[in-house]
């Protein structure tokens, strides 16, 4: 008896514009149900002043309102022109692709990347990305692509490059080489926090100086392990379609002439890779320079309406924060064309502007994406969806009663989970801290210490969410260099893909900030785990 064909259904993969569209309709929707059930929380802020607290009520905003469908209409362009990754990946493609296309990339990538061993460069960029936190969130726009093309052309895949760089910057930020742009964000939530239980308490800037360094180059390390023993294999190779692999045809040439031209190319590229390091040395004085207060025209980058220097760099004000995109794709630019010159692979102005404007050609659709993306988020904040449920979390962890080591983790995973729905460090600590820090010292835990918890909340769970802006960069690009372009990495794609590094980072955080107050190894300065 002949076996009845099974039907098959094929499989459909939606594509992540539309998946993002599904998720804001779905966001006004339940914003219409939530407010119909009056869905609110109260969660408290220290006011500066008084050092009392202050109740605040949040509640869940109805954008199938009048107001509501009228925000989401009339603030559509405003919400795409200030989606803060916009303007920075903008930026740092102009660069890229001004030294992409005069070959230096290529050049720099064949002649000296090339040669290193894969894990010393995987490390090199997870660390790079893990640093890259001290200016908020600019590795997202930077080292996505940067990686993505170099790994390309290295030969290797170069959407592992795009899961290095993107789970390098979300899963060790806060960590860094300085104090940064997260303890201004941070410490005078902590402060004000610790002064209810102690009026004369002082944080430092410096008082996670000594985890965040170490702990940069510990993480960066794990993460090295975790992308080339499980992630690199699992992605595989980089399987080009037959018209990309066949990319040498047989030909007859006269061998001398060949060699003769070979010669010729490679003394060009060492003239242009020398015209680019002298360059770059220029480059790197000026930056130095413009960071120096009290010289003749020096500060230039620096705002010195502030005393302190880290608030000269980092402050609200600050014009090398507010300018380090620029700064870094003006670099590739700069190195790119001294590149093309010395190696003469441009002879024009249009040159230059032709080739870089070709390379634009293959990310157009991650700005449509990009413009849904702002949407959506500009919709979910709106609801105060997330900023409910964090004030319900915090309230949860303000009714345990735990003390020690089962305080740090509850607090954890509770940080860990709210960041899943409102990503911002600041606005989280502003919910968080009135809560954890005098639970911390009632239980002997320093105050420095438990903005180390927030941190470490924050880091292990910053990538595993569609609602990070920067999210948008990392599934652009998975989907910019996916081949099969039937099947597009979905929202659940992209996070399967780095779900090993999260889980394995996440409990790699939970044991480095338990043995760290174990063993009472300083934080910062003078800064212990306990009182």
């Amino acid at each position: 008896m002949q076996e009845k064909g099974k039907l098959r259904l094929k499989k459909f993969y939606f594509h992540p514009v539309t998946m993002y569209l599904a998720l804001m309709f779905i966001t006004i929707f339940l914003s219409w149900i939530f407010s119909l059930f009056e869905m609110q929380a109260t969660y408290n802020t220290v006011n500066a002043n008084t050092r009392e607290l202050e109740p605040v009520l949040v509640a869940v905003e109805n954008l199938l309102s009048f107001d509501g469908l009228k925000f989401i209409f009339s603030d559509a362009a405003k919400n795409f022109l200030s989606f803060a990754p916009l303007g920075t990946l903008l930026m740092a493609l102009i660069g890229l692709t001004v030294a992409e296309g005069t070959g230096f990339i290529e050049t720099l990538t064949r002649r000296h990347i090339s040669q290193m061993p894969k894990f010393l460069f995987t490390f090199i960029v997870i660390f790079l990305a893990t640093v890259s936190s001290l200016i908020n969130e600019v590795g997202y726009a930077i080292l996505i692509p940067l990686a993505a093309l170099i790994y390309f052309m290295n030969n290797r895949n170069p959407i592992l490059g795009v899961v290095t760089a993107f789970c390098g910057v979300s899963f060790g930020y806060g960590i860094s080489l300085f104090v940064g742009s997260m303890e201004m964000s941070l410490i005078n939530y902590t402060r004000d926090s610790a002064r209810l239980i102690d009026e004369t308490a002082h944080i430092a800037l410096t008082s996670n100086l000594i985890f965040i360094v170490v702990t940069s180059f510990l993480i960066s390390i794990i993460g090295t392990v975790i992308i080339e023993k499980i992630i690199a294999p699992k992605i595989g190779k980089y399987k080009k379609d037959d018209d990309l692999s066949q990319t040498e045809k047989y030909h007859s040439f006269d061998l001398e002439e060949e060699e003769q031209r070979q010669i010729e190319q490679d003394k060009y590229e060492k003239r242009g890779l020398r015209y680019a390091l002298v360059v770059s040395i220029l480059f790197a004085i000026f930056l130095v320079y413009a960071l120096i207060p009290g010289l003749p025209f020096s500060g230039v980058l620096l705002d010195l309406k502030e005393k302190a220097y880290v608030y000269q760099l980092f402050g609200d004000n600050a014009y090398f924060q507010d300018g380090f995109s620029y700064l870094v794709s003006l670099f590739f630019v700069v190195t790119g064309i001294a590149y093309g010159i010395g190696s003469k692979s441009v002879k024009n102005d249009r040159n230059i502007i032709e080739n870089a404007s070709r390379n634009f050609n293959n990310v157009g659709s991650i700005f449509i994406l990009m413009f849904v993306v702002a949407q959506f988020i500009a919709v979910f904040r709106k609801t105060n969806i997330g900023t409910v449920i964090t004030a319900w979390l915090a309230t949860a962890l303000e009714h345990t009663q735990f003390s020690g080591i089962a305080l740090i983790v509850t607090t954890l995973l509770i940080i860990a989970l709210s960041n899943l729905f409102l990503t911002s460090a600041a606005n989280k600590w502003l919910i968080f801290s009135p809560v954890v820090v005098p639970m911390f010292m009632q239980s002997n835990i320093s105050p420095q210490f438990a903005q180390i918890v927030m941190r470490i909340g924050d880091s292990m769970t910053k990538g595993y969410t569609p609602l990070l802006a920067s999210f948008v960069i990392y599934i652009g690009y998975l989907n910019a260099y996916n081949l099969n372009k039937n099947k597009p990495y979905t929202i659940k794609g992209a996070l399967q893909l780095i779900s090993p590094y999260f889980i394995l980072i996440s409990i790699s955080w939970i044991i480095i900030a338990v043995l760290w107050y174990l063993v009472g190894l300083p934080i910062g300065p003078g800064v212990s785990p306990v009182i």
